[in-house]
């Protein structure tokens, strides 16, 4: 039985692209292999992928019973068997790995092989390699790639251990070497422990499996009818397997777009495709073209046994096939290097690619609003099916969310990642609280995950979520929960007794667990603690619907690895650790949206048919994917061995492309720029413009949506908006005035507006940056300290490192600011001494003073007030960066220090009495000319000075400039124009409320249209 079976011919089949594969092979194996009884039933139809078996249930659906029974009565369906795709985490079906097959080893769990790698790295590295768990964990994942890449190739890990491999590692670089080595060591103790367990590598069963179904069929072959349809895995141990179904008694192999048309010598060029010439060079050479897209079906071919002469053209075709020269067309666009060259010598029928367009975008958001009015206008026409397949997830989500515009769900076969996820991402905020000590961005994002507070108390929920979310806006405060209960303190005292405290108890009660977990525990320990608190927040919604079904397995299953292998982690590793797990889960929808609308992926796209099909994101390092090289092990020892080289993948990812391109209507789309920069076309599409030439390129492009979804957003051209001028009532005007507010009234009153009439007030982000306010705080609080102190000499420094200890700051800041301030306190320290041998002492600092004039208050805060020998008073400001110039303070700006004397002079200071004289900027920053840090300055007209305002008349102009102002705009009619000095500088917080971009051109211009001024 044996030899007569493996004397048949292989029977193996390719549809061509433009046939459509699903619908074709539907439509021939109704007639071939259909029982007027049974139908399709005792056909055994083996697949590549879950997907796959859906996508041709639909093209059962779809094609019904016409060709069976001259269209009359029912279909029984084929028995799908999924053979498994290992990058969709796919596994065999029941009928390769049946129940009970103890001759076959188990398979090592992937997960817990992980955690173990990590620890067998850690053994082996000892304490020269000592690294962080997270980075441990990430080498033990690509450890396990190599492992399982050299498996699915059938290499055994001795054949790395081989004298001609050796010496291809000896001539590596040191890097390369010191990998290899790494590796080598990690999987001989790996191999070690399976051996005890009695296991092997998923990949290795995998191989075994097929090998035995191989053996099994060859002597046995079944009764019924075998066809494997879309499978082009290339793995040795599949090729065998497909070769034995290729030559049972009913069977058949059929390949998707394999080309049958394509000249020998271009077949030829392809390169050996893993078949070591007679010279003993290696499978793989260094001039296979590797990237075409025929490359892998050559390889499955070769390792198969099977000539491209044998194959044979399926003998039907689907019900929406593209005209048949497109195949021809596809054939000639991924011609290799040399056979290139007759595209010169093309006809423009044979280089044309009818219903094929290019649609070029500016812009990700631009080509997915295009990219959406394509597929909404596929739907006008009745039962016209449409999809969009792309590799950029981030276009796909634009996609979907630009299709809800018009009602329109999308069926997303791709799924998201389950870190994008609302179950999955909380799970990580939970871990980023629990790493960091509850910083303020994970903490307030995770208090208001829409699935946090229930339902019926949603509402007051995220109302104290603000309270908070606004006491901590600025710097960082520091890590773990008391900071935060001293922050809802200070707010209940001001707002008097409350619900808040009563609810930071119950949120302390969830979160403290977390804050209270050891620096370094089991990792299973740490998911428990975070699968209490989350559930303590949501309940069971947690793990509702895909999304929580997805992480309450992904959950589990690292639990019990975690808790097998006694794996310990630090708990701030634990955030970045389970991301990079979960980044590897993909979500998918249980159920699709609109029946003719799909979004797939390149993987899910693969056997699918649509009458238009866009390929979205053709952007190099997108589609095609940039190469990654085996991180472990070099190309050359990689190559040897006869494993492909990284750019074996661009040769799937053109496959992919020349399917989509076999649809009746084509869109090949892509943008000039991404969220980074510009960005380079697909190789593909620089093929496709090459071959169609510059005149054909023009012919197929597409514009039009382009031009829709620039102006499908675009409302009435409206007129610049006219520059505010608000006129409150004279009720309203009455406001206070701080010392820090008079350049803003004179020099942009609707900025005082905002302020101090609508009380509109700037938000610091969370977690901000210590900004230029923040070391001002920190500098004044510091003096301040120092001075009430009795300011000791030479403990100013100390008294700094204590201050700003207790503050919270950036370490970038700590390490680039602290030591300018430290030297320019120094500089303070001597200063303050000499003044004081002279007989200046220090009054007041940071002491806060009042005075009216017309009614209006006038308020401010004095840095220091000092007393003078003759008796006069010394007013001084503290600047971080460098002082107001003379001449701003003589047009009447920055006038603070005008106003702080006017107050003293007023005896609006408690317990300082007499009149200013001395107006003083104490400047830390470094003057020019001048090596060190610390210097002061006055603005006062005297001397060699050439601006400014002379001493005797320093008080009494400010106080014309303050009444001027009070008069104006506090007392009086006049409108409080935006930037009515546009040539003082200004803060920009109300740039945005006073629409300033609209109108800022208009200023000067004296042709203003009337209806625009």
């Amino acid at each position: 039985m044996s030899d007569r079976v493996t004397a048949r011919l292989p029977k193996v089949y390719s549809i061509p692209a433009h046939r459509g594969f699903a619908d074709a092979l539907v439509a021939g194996l109704i007639p071939r292999y259909a029982d007027p009884d049974l139908g399709l039933a005792r056909l055994t139809l083996l697949l590549p992928n879950q997907r796959a078996a859906r996508n041709l249930t639909e093209a059962f659906v779809r094609a019904g019973t016409d060709g069976f029974r001259g269209g009359a009565g029912g279909l029984l369906l084929p028995r799908m068997v999924i053979v498994g795709d290992l990058d969709l985490d796919e596994a065999l079906g029941p009928l390769l790995d049946p129940i009970g097959a103890s001759d076959i080893p188990p398979a090592a769990d992937p997960t817990r092989r992980w955690l173990r790698l990590a620890q067998i790295l850690a053994q082996v590295e000892g304490a020269e390699g000592a690294q962080g768990g997270a980075v441990r964990l990430r080498r033990a994942a690509e450890i396990a790639q190599s492992i399982d890449r050299l498996a699915v190739e059938g290499i055994a890990p001795e054949d790395l251990l081989k004298e001609d491999v050796l010496a291809i590692i000896g001539e590596q670089a040191e890097h390369w070497r010191q990998s290899t080595r790494a590796f080598l060591t990690v999987q001989a103790h790996w191999r070690a422990e399976l051996d005890a367990r009695g296991e092997v590598d998923p990949p290795v069963r995998r191989n075994r499996l097929f090998d035995r179904a191989a053996q099994v069929w060859r002597d046995n072959p079944p009764p019924h009818a075998v066809v494997a349809a879309g499978i082009t895995s290339a793995s040795p141990s599949l090729a065998r397997f497909l070769r034995v179904v290729a030559e049972l008694p009913g069977g058949a192999v059929v390949l998707p777009d394999l080309d049958l048309s394509m000249d020998d010598e271009v077949w030829e060029e392809l390169g050996h495709a893993g078949v070591a010439p007679e010279l003993g060079d290696a499978p793989f050479g260094r001039e296979d073209a590797l990237t075409h897209p025929q490359y892998h079906l050559k390889l499955l071919l070769n390792r198969m046994g099977v000539a491209r002469g044998e194959l044979d053209l399926w003998h039907r075709a689907g019900p929406s096939a593209a005209p048949p020269e497109r195949s021809k067309a596809i054939s000639n666009l991924f011609l290799p290097a040399k056979a290139s060259a007759r595209w010169v010598d093309l006809a423009e029928r044979q280089r044309r690619l009818a219903a094929v367009r290019l649609m070029e975008s500016e812009h990700p958001g631009e080509e997915a609003q295009a990219i959406a009015i394509l597929m909404r206008e596929a739907l006008e026409t009745p039962e016209k099916r449409v999809a969009l397949v792309t590799p950029d997830r981030g276009l796909a989500s634009r996609v979907v969310a630009h299709l809800q515009r018009w009602g329109i769900k999308a069926d997303d076969t791709a799924g998201r990642a389950l870190p994008q996820t609302a179950a999955g991402r909380l799970l990580l905020l939970l871990a980023e609280v629990a790493g960091e000590g509850a910083p303020p961005v994970p903490l307030i994002a995770l208090l208001g995950h829409p699935m946090v507070g229930g339902t019926e108390g949603r509402a007051l929920w995220l109302d104290h979520v603000r309270v908070l979310d606004l006491a901590l806006r600025g710097p960082r405060p520091d890590a773990g929960l008391a900071p935060l209960r001293a922050i809802i303190e200070r707010i209940e005292a001001k707002r008097g007794p409350g619900p808040l405290s009563a609810w930071w108890d119950e949120v302390e009660g969830i979160l403290g667990p977390l804050m209270s977990l050891p620096e370094e525990a089991p990792l299973a320990d740490l998911l428990d603690a975070l699968v209490a608190a989350g559930e303590a927040l949501c309940g069971e919604e947690l793990w509702a619907e895909a999304p929580g079904r997805s992480l309450s397995s992904f959950v589990e299953n690292l639990r019990l690895a975690a808790s097998a292998e006694g794996t310990v982690l630090q708990v701030r590793d634990l955030a970045s650790v389970l991301r990079h797990a979960m980044d590897k889960v993909a979500v998918r929808p249980p159920w699709g949206g609109h029946p003719r609308v799909a979004i797939y992926g390149l993987l899910e796209a693969r056997m699918t048919r649509s009458d238009l099909i866009i390929c979205g994101g053709l952007t190099e390092g997108s589609w095609p994917g940039s190469p990654s090289p085996d991180p472990l092990l070099p190309p050359a020892v990689l190559r040897h061995l006869g494993v492909p080289g990284a750019e074996f993948r661009i040769g799937l990812a053109a496959h992919d492309l020349a399917g989509c391109l076999g649809a009746p209507q084509v869109v090949l789309s892509w943008a000039h720029r991404d969220e980074g920069g510009p960005v380079i076309p697909s190789r593909f599409v620089l093929r496709v413009q090459a071959m169609l030439g510059k005149d054909l390129a023009e012919k197929h492009a597409e514009t039009d949506a382009v031009t829709y979804a620039r102006d499908i957003d675009v409302g009435k051209i409206a007129a610049p908006h006219p520059r505010p001028q608000p006129m409150p009532s004279a009720e309203q005007r009455k406001v206070d005035i701080p010392v820090t507010a008079l350049d803003r009234l004179r020099a942009d009153p609707y900025q005082f507006y905002a302020q101090a009439i609508l009380r509109l007030k700037a938000l610091d982000p969370l977690d901000a940056e210590p900004s230029a306010a923040w070391r001002g705080t920190a500098v004044h609080a510091i003096l301040d300290a120092w001075h009430k102190d009795g300011a000791p000499r030479g403990r100013l420094v100390e008294t700094a490192n204590n201050v700003l200890d207790g503050m919270s700051a950036h370490p970038l800041e700590r390490s680039l600011w602290r030591p300018r301030l430290l030297a320019a306190l120094e500089w303070i320290d001597e200063e303050v001494t000499e003044l004081a041998a002279q007989g200046r002492r220090v009054l007041a600092t940071e002491i806060r003073g009042e005075m009216r004039i017309d009614g209006i208050r006038i308020h401010g805060r004095a840095d220091r007030i000092d007393r003078m020998p003759d008796g006069k008073l010394a007013v001084v400001d503290y600047k971080t960066g460098g002082p107001p110039s003379g001449k701003m303070v003589e047009a009447g700006f920055a006038l603070q220090l005008g106003l702080i004397g006017m107050i003293a002079a007023d005896g609006g200071f408690k317990d300082v009495e007499g009149v200013p004289n001395v107006f003083e900027y104490w400047s830390l920053s470094r003057r020019k000319g001048n090596p060190g840090f610390g210097w002061r300055d006055e603005p006062v007209l005297e001397g060699r000075k050439k601006s400014g305002i002379p001493r005797e008349e320093f008080l009494h102009r400010t106080e014309e400039y303050l009444t001027d102002a009070i008069g104006q705009w506090l007392l009086g009619q006049a409108p409080f124009t935006a930037r009515l000095r546009p040539d003082i500088p200004s803060y920009n917080d109300y740039d945005q409320l006073m629409r300033l971009d609209e109108w800022i051109g208009w200023i000067g211009s004296e042709e203003i249209p009337e209806d625009e001024a």
